[in-house]
């Protein structure tokens, strides 16, 4: 075995309690704790608000298509937009690759047989469900439609008459749920790891996803504690927020981007995890400068505490202050540089095969590249005067989040479906999803770039004539990517019915996730295995199947 492995591997039916058998479906699913099950749970919900999060950005898109009203008013579009922001930011990408990836894969990649509370796991996902229901149950009760973007400033989130607090709850609730996971996964990774599973022999996902908890924990209960102030101003009238009662609202400003900014790392640094289990796998290679990834995990997370003031540069903060943030804001860049620079390292020379989930590796490699450069152009304090709330932030965002942490998520996905569900998908046709995604995804964004150096400013309905072409342009790019994106999901779908069942390891990986059946069984191992060799050392005979 290539990580020296000793697992014995059995059929799921040995470690099948009868008594859940009897269950029904639903009971089997909505209450069960083991962790791969709800590691599945977590992935349709997010896909599904995917789904929902997607349609509000085309509406968005067919909107901007010319000048004037298109397909709806003024008031539409900022509840649309706000939706679309919530949806993308606290129901997809927040919670992303760490709940539901890591939910499945962290115990087996430890050599563990579930997470430390299994009971808490379950509850996590009842959390995340019903904060959802909450922010989409804003639509409907208390007030009109939520407008205030997905950031709820102040003052106007405490003044105006939309339903801000049930969406506000929502948001909560979903935070709850992320510091439960985060503690779930830190205990597991300290307690449970399997003999021989040392800190350096970890695989660099399972890195990422222990960091990752950290900022759980550290950073969520600040937008919560954000959150009760903006629910307790609007319910009693306690002047935290507001000026007029002697509140502040740059405080929110600061309270949220304390948050929010670790938050960018709760996304992507799972997802940089993603892609450093794929690289090896279709590299044939083993990583190279381990733990350089692994402790520049921790070194981003550290910077990402207090680097949150580069976001309110035009808020009025002093000039020492504003120096201090921009000069921070260029070290984020050195632990990014150090991983990207290794991922390139492990790919030279080494024996690339170019299916999917590669493909999606290579595309956030340059996506989350041309996102963090263009970061950088906003942390200089003058050039970011110029593009502050323009489209130019929409698109240096976008390259970071979904250029980042979506399309390391689509290419996990490739990567563990055949694990998760023993099914292989048309590898042709997942290649062609892939780069149509990443055509369609420059097409969009790149239009924006350009608008916001001219100076087209973000979240408005309407725009001025001069920038039609560039919208036009840009919306063109979102039915390229829409496309693409269905034509990734259908193929993935039909793999259940047109695609036979998959052997364990057809990517020939070497952690300890390939080394058991497909679909794992529910206990994990049979034998608890015991680890002699690093996570990516692969044994001179492997062959790629």
């Amino acid at each position: 075995m290539s990580n020296g492995a000793a697992t014995a591997v059995l059929p799921e039916h040995t470690f099948l309690n009868f008594e859940e058998e009897e269950k029904s479906w639903f009971k089997r699913w909505i209450f069960s704790v083991d962790h791969k099950k709800i590691g599945i749970l977590y992935g349709t919900s997010m896909m599904l608000f995917f789904l929902m999060g997607m349609t509000l950005g085309f509406l968005i898109r067919l909107e901007m298509l010319g000048p004037g009203s298109t397909i709806m008013g003024g008031r539409t579009y900022n509840t649309v937009f706000t939706l679309h922001g919530i949806t993308m930011i606290f129901l997809f990408v927040i919670p992303g690759l760490m709940a539901s990836f890591g939910n499945f894969f962290l115990p087996l990649q430890i050599g563990a047989r579930d997470v430390a509370f299994p009971r808490l796991n379950l509850f996590s996902w009842w959390l995340f469900i019903s904060g959802g229901a909450l922010i989409y149950g804003s639509l409907f009760v208390g007030g009109t439609p939520i407008d205030t973007g997905w950031t709820f400033y102040a003052p106007y989130s405490v003044k105006t008459s939309a339903s801000v607090s049930l969406a506000g709850l929502g948001v909560f609730f979903v935070g709850f749920s992320s510091i439960l996971t985060g503690l779930n996964f830190v205990t597991t990774v300290h307690r449970m790891r399997c003999p021989g599973m040392t800190w350096t022999r970890m695989p660099l996902f399972v890195w990422t996803l222990y960091t990752t908890g950290w900022l759980q924990i550290l950073a969520t209960p600040v937008i919560g504690i954000t959150l009760v102030m903006l629910l307790l101003e609007r319910l009693l009238g306690v002047g935290f927020f507001d000026a007029s009662k002697g509140g502040d609202p740059v405080l929110f400003q600061h309270l949220f981007w304390i948050y929010s900014h670790p938050a960018v790392y709760i996304m992507i640094l799972p997802a940089m995890g993603a892609v450093s289990e794929i690289i090896p796998v279709f590299t044939r290679r083993n990583i190279y400068g381990y733990k350089y990834i692994a402790f520049s995990s921790v070194g981003i997370a550290i910077i990402a505490y207090i680097v949150w003031g580069h976001h309110m540069f035009t808020s009025g903060m002093a000039d020492s202050s504003r120096i201090a943030f921009s000069l921070l804001t260029f070290f984020v860049a050195i632990p990014t540089a150090i991983k990207i620079f290794n991922w390139i390292a492990t790919m030279y020379k080494g024996s690339i095969t170019l299916e999917a989930p590669f493909l999606y590796a290579l595309a956030f490699i340059f996506l989350f590249s041309i996102g963090g450069f263009s970061g950088l152009v906003q942390g200089a304090l003058a050039a970011d005067i110029h593009l502050h709330d323009t489209t130019y932030i929409v698109a240096h965002f976008h390259y970071v989040m979904f250029g980042g942490t979506g399309f390391a998520f689509f290419g996990a996905l490739h990567h563990w479906w055949p694990k998760i569900f023993a099914r292989m998908y048309n590898r042709k046709i997942a290649k062609g999803a892939a780069v149509g995604l990443f055509v369609g995804f420059n097409i969009l964004y790149i239009p924006l770039f350009v608008m916001g150096f001219l100076g087209m400013p973000r979240r408005y309905f309407d725009y001025l004539p001069e920038y039609t072409f560039g919208h036009q342009v840009s919306t063109v790019g979102s039915w390229i990517l829409i496309g693409s994106f269905l034509l990734m999901l259908w193929n993935l779908l039909r793999s259940f019915r047109s695609q036979p069942m998959t052997d364990p390891n057809p990517w020939n990986g070497t952690t300890l996730e390939w080394k058991v059946a497909s679909p794992p069984p529910v206990e994990n191992f049979a034998i608890v295995p015991t680890v002699h060799r690093g996570p990516y050392e692969h044994e001179p005979e492997a062959v790629r199947k």
